[in-house]
C-alpha cells in the first residue's frame, strides 16, 4: 500500500488538515516549478515561440493518461469548470420540450450553466432529490437517477461522486441509459478525477470537465476538459489567435486562418499558454500518476475505516462501502446532535473539514494519517460528554 507522503508537502505539523476537497495543499515540487517561472518572466527574451505550445501538449498527454484517453488532442485548457461546461451549452442545441437532468444540490457551476440554457431555449431541468440519510441511500439515489432518464432527456450533466458527501454515481449504468436515448452525458470530475479512478475510454462521456486545484494537485484557475466525438466541429465560445490551425507560425498570424487547431483545441481559453500555472499542473498531475490513483483511493480508505465505525457508533450516517468514494465522505449527524459545540472544538484544535449541505465533509488526501482521523474523532466525543 501507498505510504504517508507528509514530507512532500509544507503542512504545520499542528494543523490536521482533512479538507483536500476545498483546495489540496500545494506540493513542494509544483511551489518550486512555479517560483521558477515567475522568475522566468523577469526575463522575456528567454521564452521561445515554443514555449508557447509544448508545455501545453505536455499537460494534456499527462492529463489524458490520467484519464485514459488515447488522443489527447481531445483534451483543452479551460480556466474554470463553468468555462468548459459553456462550450457543451453553446452546442447542446436545445428544443422547447428536452429536459436536462441534474441530482439535487451539485456544485453551483453545474447547475447555473444549464438553468440559463433551458430557459433560452424553452427546455427543462429535473432534478434528481437525494433520499434521506439512512442505510440504503446511495443506491436508491442512483435507481432515482437512471428513473429521471426518458426519451426527452437531452443530457444528464452530473459529477462522479457528489460534492458535498462522496455519493457514487454509477456512470457505467448513466452512460447506458443516456446511449438508449440518444442523450449526452457531460461530466463534472473536479471532486474526483484524481483520487478516485477514472477512464474515459470505459465510461466514454461526452465531455468531463475538471478543475485543477483540488484533486488534480495544480493551482487556482487553470483547468482541464475532454470534448468527445459529439462535439467534433463544434462553436467555441470565444475566438483567439492560439487556437488556430498553424498558430505556431508567428510570421505567418497576419494571414488569417478559418480552421481551427486538431480535436478539442477550439474550445481552449485564450492564453492557454500561462507560463506558470501550465508547469505547475503539469507537475501535480506528474505526481498523481506516479502515485497511482487507485492507491491513493486505497490509502484514504485504509486510514479512515476505523474512525467511521466510531462515527458510525457515535449515531452519525455515513454512506456504506460501493456507494461513496474513500477520499471525499459525508459524516450526517444524529438528531440533537451539538454541532455548533463540535465545530467550535475544531476550531481550538485545527482540524480542518468542510460543511456542505447537511453534511460535515471530511476529505483526506496521502498526506493524513490515521492519527488525523483519532483526532477528529475525539473532537466528537468531547462535545457529547
Amino acid at each position: 500500500m501507498l505510504q504517508n507522503q507528509a514530507h512532500l508537502f509544507s503542512l504545520d505539523q499542528d494543523v490536521t488538515f482533512l479538507n483536500a476537497a476545498y483546495m489540496s495543499p500545494q506540493l513542494k515540487a509544483v511551489e518550486a516549478v512555479g517560483l521558477e517561472a515567475v522568475v522566468r518572466k523577469g526575463r522575456p527574451y528567454s521564452i521561445s515561440i515554443e514555449d508557447f505550445f509544448q508545455p501545453v501538449v505536455r499537460l494534456k498527454e499527462v492529463f489524458a493518461q490520467l484519464i485514459g484517453v488515447e488522443d489527447s488532442q481531445r483534451i483543452a485548457l479551460v480556466p474554470s469548470v463553468s468555462y468548459g461546461l459553456a462550450s457543451v451549452a453553446h452546442n447542446l442545441n436545445l428544443k422547447p420540450g428536452d429536459e436536462i437532468v441534474l441530482i439535487q444540490e451539485q456544485f453551483p457551476s453545474n447547475v447555473y450553466t444549464w438553468l440559463a440554457t433551458v430557459e433560452d431555449a424553452g427546455a427543462k431541468i429535473v432534478t434528481v432529490e437525494a433520499p434521506a440519510a439512512k442505510p440504503g441511500r446511495g443506491k436508491e439515489w442512483n435507481a432515482r437517477l437512471l428513473g429521471a432518464i426518458t426519451s426527452q432527456t437531452r443530457m444528464v450533466a452530473i459529477p462522479h461522486i457528489h460534492w458535498a458527501d462522496g455519493t457514487l454515481f454509477d456512470l457505467q449504468a448513466v452512460r447506458a441509459k443516456t446511449r438508449e436515448h440518444g442523450a449526452w452525458l457531460v461530466l463534472d470530475g473536479t471532486q474526483s478525477v484524481g483520487a478516485l479512478p477514472f477512464s474515459v475510454s470505459d465510461i466514454q462521456p461526452d465531455a468531463l470537465v475538471c478543475g485543477g486545484y483540488k484533486w488534480l494537485m495544480g493551482p487556482y484557475s487553470l483547468g482541464l476538459a475532454y470534448y468527445g466525438p459529439a462535439l467534433d466541429g463544434g462553436q467555441p465560445i470565444e475566438n483567439n489567435w492560439i487556437n488556430r490551425l498553424n498558430s505556431d507560425d508567428f510570421s505567418n498570424l497576419v494571414n488569417y486562418q478559418p480552421e481551427y487547431g486538431p480535436g478539442a483545441t477550439r474550445f481552449q481559453v485564450g492564453e492557454l499558454s500561462n507560463f506558470i500555472l501550465v508547469p505547475m499542473l503539469t507537475k501535480g498531475i506528474e505526481q498523481l500518476l506516479d502515485w497511482g490513483v487507485e492507491n491513493i483511493q486505497e490509502y484514504t480508505g485504509e486510514i479512515s475505516h476505523k474512525a467511521i465505525q466510531s462515527l458510525r457508533e457515535l449515531g452519525c450516517f455515513i454512506e456504506e462501502e460501493g456507494h461513496r468514494s474513500q477520499h471525499l465522505f459525508g459524516v450526517h449527524f444524529p438528531e440533537d446532535f451539538p454541532v455548533s459545540a463540535l465545530k467550535e472544538k475544531l476550531i481550538v484544535e485545527q482540524v480542518h473539514v468542510g460543511y456542505r449541505g447537511t453534511s460535515m465533509r471530511v476529505s483526506p488526501h496521502v498526506y493524513n494519517s490515521q492519527e488525523d482521523f483519532e483526532r477528529l474523532v475525539a473532537c466528537f466525543r468531547a462535545v457529547i460528554g
